[in-house]
């Protein structure tokens, strides 16, 4: 025999003040009841609008439907119960954020604060004490939020999404809480998922902790809300992310193709493919996958800043680093070289890697993958430079002209193999020794390799040959001194040169390139404001300007001098670079969308430029790294 049924008291369906609140007489009922049919509810509410309010309630996950035509409440209803049964008693009470965190101005980190901690929030409750914000603050970043798709507005309501208590949760680290607080707000989202998480292991009898833990690691880091409109069925998202749990490389060799898998859980092949494609190369998650494919159709995936990239991480910094500064050292002196290349430091990698932390027959495809994770990892080892060497733009000024040469003659195109090139060049010379563009085709083959004691011996060659070409050949001496780090004796020649041809505006330039390096700010930038006073319109040295800004770490006056060189020309051979930095200085100043937008657009120029492809793959690896560096910033923000 059934239980009675608990009807709501007369104050609930019956309220001196307003209207009834029809989420509160059902919540009522379920709250004191085990179980509701149709039939007990609609004694309460006429169908019309109980069908309204129960679909609501399903779709919030504030009730759910057990078996058919019987609905219980669940823990979210609980609450929201209670907060509406308080609400017709008294007035609200808020949760304000610690002072930890009111500390900071970040509004948006309030707004989410509170959104997690309460059930909703008023507009009215942003305004008062203790928070304060002002309606223009409050509007901007509640805005922000909304587009976002972290938060979400009912009824003059706001409540925190999915997505944004995954924000949420990030944002907690960056302050000075202690660790049992984050812990708890962390335990507090798996037990959100981990009832729906259940029900879909035990569909699937997935049984195995290891692929259990790495499925829910995805599913808290990748909200289902980003790909709602795509894959409306949260079953067929929990799937997708079980197919990148299932292929980690800790499970080598055991895999699944994605048409074992679409066959097997009973998943569009199509909706599976496009959706970790979505994932891993278009990221439209801010978690970054790393792939690795195998010889036949085996892929393996793992994600950044879990344990087993971590790992990686530490062993391939520490070589690379390694490599790196010893390659410096051994540049500086003539005497010794080192012998250690690239490619012999990814083999040592692999050999500390392959066998501890990936299985051995994963060696080939972890070869394959490393050149790109080293990528990955570079912006982190040159960061702690200034980068001033590598992105200037002095490289491309002095070298131009062998760029225009090399754009016009076809001679020594493969840099393969250093001996062949050079035996090639040095025999078409021999038998035209007066042919000056074949001497700018082999400064472009020492240049490539980095020849730069060969370089000095041939500049000397050259100026005995072509004395009408000295200033042009003195200027690459200074430059070669300059990569050789012997800074002083480039600058004597410089200053040499103009005491020559003081008329000669590019060797002014070059002169304040020069102190710029020897950190003679003062100096440098007397020379380039006077140059710009004497031609305004003059966009390379707006750019020059911006570069030296920037080395002195003055983004926004270099973003300024950057936005007039593209405004006075937006088609010269360094206007990739100009956009490129542009970026660099948006970065730095916190405005990552325009930043994005400026290396993309920097990339896109660079794919028309007539640069030397060193110079513009250079230049696209620092556009890359440094979006790279964007969407992990973004990512923990």
């Amino acid at each position: 025999m059934s239980s009675p049924i608990n009807y709501p008291p007369k104050e609930v369906i019956e309220p001196i003040f307003g209207k009834i609140n029809f989420e509160l007489v059902i919540l009522w009922m379920l709250n004191n009841n085990e179980v509701c049919t149709w039939s007990n509810l609609k004694e309460m509410i006429k169908p019309s609008t109980l069908s309204i309010y129960l679909k609501k309630s399903l779709i919030t996950e504030l009730i759910e439907k057990k078996e058919f035509n019987q609905y219980t409440i669940t823990t979210k209803g609980r609450d929201r119960f209670y907060e509406l049964s308080q609400a017709t008693k008294q007035k609200r009470k808020l949760n304000y954020p610690p002072k930890t965190i009111l500390w900071k101005r970040n509004y948006d980190h309030w707004i989410l604060w509170m959104l997690y901690n309460n059930n909703f929030c008023k507009w009215a409750d942003f305004l008062n004490e203790p928070l304060s914000i002002n309606n223009s603050s409050l509007s901007k970043n509640m805005n922000s939020l909304i587009e976002g798709s972290f938060v979400k507005k009912e009824n003059k309501e706001y409540r925190i999404t999915q997505l944004g208590k995954a924000k949420y949760s990030v944002i907690l680290r960056d302050y000075d809480l202690d660790r049992q607080s984050i812990l708890e707000e962390e335990s507090n989202r798996i037990k959100e998922v981990t009832k729906k998480t259940l029900k879909f292991f035990k569909k699937y009898r997935i049984i195995e902790d290891e692929t259990r833990f790495r499925f829910l690691n995805n599913l808290l880091r990748l909200p289902h809300e980003i790909i709602k409109q795509s894959v409306e069925s949260e079953e067929d998202f929990f799937k997708i992310l079980l197919y990148l749990s299932l292929n980690h490389p800790t499970q080598y060799p055991i895999f699944i193709s994605t048409e074992k898998f679409a066959k097997k859980y009973g998943l569009e092949l199509v909706v599976l493919e496009f959706h970790v494609l979505q994932i891993i190369e278009k990221k439209i998650f801010p978690i970054k996958f790393f792939k690795l494919e195998g010889e036949i159709d085996e892929i393996y995936y793992f994600q950044a800043n879990e344990k087993l990239e971590r790992m990686l991480n530490a062993v391939v910094e520490e070589h690379i680093t390694k490599f790196t500064y010893l390659n410096k050292l051994y540049e500086e002196n003539k005497d010794k070289t080192y012998s250690t290349t690239l490619e012999s430091t990814i083999d040592t990698i692999l050999d500390e890697v392959c066998g501890p932390l990936f299985h051995e027959g994963l060696r080939h495809s972890l070869k394959k993958l490393l050149p790109s994770y080293i990528s990955y990892l570079a912006y982190k080892v040159e960061k702690e430079k200034k980068l001033i060497d590598t992105y200037d733009k002095l490289k491309g000024l002095i070298w131009h002209e062998v760029q225009i040469y090399s754009s016009r003659k076809e001679i020594v195109q493969d840099f393969n193999n250093y001996e062949e090139s050079i035996k090639q060049i040095n025999a078409a010379i021999s038998k035209n020794p007066n042919q000056f563009d074949l001497y700018i085709s082999k400064e472009r083959v020492l240049i490539y390799f980095n020849k730069y004691d060969e370089m000095l011996d041939l500049l000397d060659e050259m100026l005995e040959i072509f004395p009408e070409e000295e200033r042009d050949i003195q200027i690459k001496v200074a430059y070669i001194h300059k990569e050789k780090r012997n800074l002083d004796y480039g600058l004597e020649i410089i200053t040499k040169l103009l005491e020559k041809y003081p008329e000669d505006r590019n060797l002014l330039t070059y002169k304040a390139y020069w102190l710029q390096y020897l950190n003679r700010k003062e100096e440098a930038v007397e020379i380039i404001q006077n140059l710009i006073e004497q031609d305004p319109d003059n966009s390379i040295y707006h750019d020059t300007y911006g570069e030296m800004l920037m080395s002195f770490q003055d983004y926004e006056n270099a973003k300024n001098e950057f936005l007039k060189a593209v405004e006075i020309s937006s088609d010269e051979w360094y206007t990739f670079q100009t956009h490129i930095k542009l970026g660099i200085c948006y970065k730095e100043l916190g405005k990552f969308k325009l930043a994005t937008e400026k290396l993309e657009s920097g990339i896109k120029y660079a794919e028309k430029s007539i640069s030397d492809l060193e110079t513009t793959q250079n230049w696209l690896t620092i556009a890359n790294l440094f979006k790279a560096e964007i969407e992990e910033l973004e990512s923990e923000a």
